[in-house]
């Protein structure tokens, strides 16, 4: 018996109608329909809550396993990622297709977010994204999308208020991994955590340098954005490069504003 009989089996059971079940779980009941009709699949993260709902085990709930649908969703992402640079277009429609299969699908839809280049829609996406999921670190980046749509539209205010939301992280799980664990796996931590770390620092040096140009700090942007470039042969990684260039470009950019 597949997921979709097996919740038309307990809903019918139970007296509940596709409604009911619907605002039950807080989605549509157009949802149910397609799933009852074997059209489409619940969204993972859906389950538990089904169950619940339902008073039945995972067990209960359906035959296949759980573990074959993310490996499902996590090859639909993986296609998708490799085109999501180089032809946005095709990723976006490899994710549509995914969603047809797993409608509403938080993971899905929140790497759709990364191929949507109109604001509004971006907004619209991500706004329900956030509203609806329970995946923690899908709502926290589908905010991170709200607030760059909104600054796109000229809206710092809502831009801002999306970013609030977003709950400040002063440790990470790598960091935490490479404190407690020993061996290979406290280096692969460490060694990626590193690397994470000192782009975010390249990075902020730059925004500080762009603060400081704002202000007409000429000479302070350029002293800020030396001390990041001159960290850079430090630890020698040739992912950095694009930094190295980028930031000889600003100088030179800001020694002419600058004469």
């Amino acid at each position: 018996m597949n997921i979709g009989n097996k919740i038309k089996e307990l809903r019918k059971s139970r007296g509940i109608t596709q409604e009911q079940l619907a605002n039950a779980i807080g989605i549509s009941f157009q949802a149910v329909s397609k799933w009852e009709n074997n059209i489409a699949l619940p969204d993972i993260t859906l389950m538990p809550l089904l169950a619940s709902y339902f008073g039945v085990t995972m067990d209960e709930l359906f035959d296949f396993s759980l573990s074959e649908m993310e490996n499902e969703i996590e090859k639909i992402v993986g296609n998708a990622y490799e085109f999501r640079e180089s032809d946005p277009k095709k990723s976006r429609e490899i994710l549509e297709a995914g969603l047809k299969v797993y409608p509403e699908n938080d993971i899905l839809i929140n790497n759709l977010l990364y191929v949507v280049a109109d604001p509004d829609e971006t907004i619209e996406m991500a706004s329900k994204l956030a509203e609806k999921t329970r995946l923690d670190e899908v709502k926290y980046d589908a905010l991170r999308f709200l607030a760059y749509a909104y600054k796109k539209k000229g809206d710092l205010k809502s831009a801002e208020a999306a970013i609030e939301q977003i709950p400040e992280i002063y440790f990470t799980k790598l960091t935490e991994m490479a404190y407690l664990l020993e061996g290979e796996p406290k280096f692969r931590a460490a060694e990626k955590q590193k690397w994470i770390s000192f782009e975010n620092l390249l990075q902020m040096m730059w925004k500080i340098a762009e603060c400081y140009e704002a202000d007409g700090k000429i000479q302070k942007a350029i002293d800020e954005t030396e001390k990041a470039l001159s960290l850079i042969p430090i630890l020698d990684h040739p992912n950095f490069v694009i930094y190295t260039e980028y930031f000889n470009k600003q100088i030179n950019r800001l020694k002419e504003k600058q004469s």
